[in-house]
């Protein structure tokens, strides 16, 4: 049984999996992709890089995907990666040197979100961004398939010092589309919990999100871009209950005309 594997979650990534691949082989040859139908070539490129190649149902969001992911997987311990995410060589070293004696079950790690690959957030809440990524099999229990999940694992958590990379949004329109669909998950979540709603709460939502991102958490000093990233999470979480209303009142919320 191998040490270690990387585990990545695919659905579209022809553009970017090679990539990915290519970071992950910084910590392991032995890495599985759970493709959740694509229609582009990210399971030919995902093969012809060296990855074994497993599929499953497409999904909106990668938690069912992740407990599949889980069950191929035949290592003593596994690193999670998204195809936007990219290993790094400190981080692939300290990994090695950490499993080598740790008692610690799993890890979280920190996140270095890039805005189009290009600026690091460095405030408004974007950093240090810890991850669970690092997980010892014989400790993982379940992978809930509810969106946002965690992971059931039994032990003790640890924290890594070194960081893998995120690169993330970068198109407004794609971001916009992504938030519908994720915040319309989410809202039916809260539905079901008979989460109440009213007007006043999409001032509380909107207004409560943009303080925490813009100026407690001092996103202004990441610039133009840390301010347009305040904004835009502010808008998705005020979007998450607008549905939410919609679905309460049981009638579409209709745009002015």
């Amino acid at each position: 049984m191998n040490k270690i594997s990387v585990l990545i979650q695919t659905h579209n990534e022809a553009k970017r999996i090679a990539e990915c691949i290519a970071s992950a082989k910084l910590l392991t040859s032995d890495i599985t992709v759970v493709d959740m139908e694509s229609t582009d070539e990210t399971v030919e490129i995902a093969s012809q890089n060296g990855a074994r190649v497993v599929l499953f149902p497409y999904s909106k969001y990668v938690e069912p995907g992740r407990a599949f992911g889980m069950q191929q997987i035949n290592s003593e311990w596994v690193f999670i990666l998204d195809g936007d995410e990219r290993m790094t060589k400190s981080l692939a070293d300290e990994v090695h040197r950490t499993i080598k004696n740790t008692q610690d079950s799993y890890f979280k790690v920190p996140r270095k979100n890039m805005f189009d690959g290009k600026k690091w957030l460095t405030h408004g809440g974007w950093w240090p961004d810890e991850q669970m990524r690092l997980i010892k099999l014989v400790s993982f229990r379940k992978w809930p398939t509810e969106i946002h999940s965690t992971p059931l694992i039994e032990g003790t958590m640890g924290h890594l010092k070194n960081h893998f990379l995120h690169n993330f949004h970068g198109d407004v329109e794609q971001m916009v589309n992504k938030t519908i669909v994720f915040e319309n998950i989410e809202s039916d979540l809260l539905f079901k919990a008979s989460k109440p709603v009213s007007t006043p709460t999409f001032f509380r939502k909107f207004f409560g999100e943009l303080y925490r991102r813009l100026l407690k958490s001092a996103g202004f000093l990441d610039g133009t871009i840390g301010i347009m990233e305040a904004v835009y999470q502010a808008f998705s979480k005020t979007i998450t209950y607008l549905l939410l209303y919609e679905k309460k009142n049981r009638r579409p919320l209709h745009p002015l005309s």
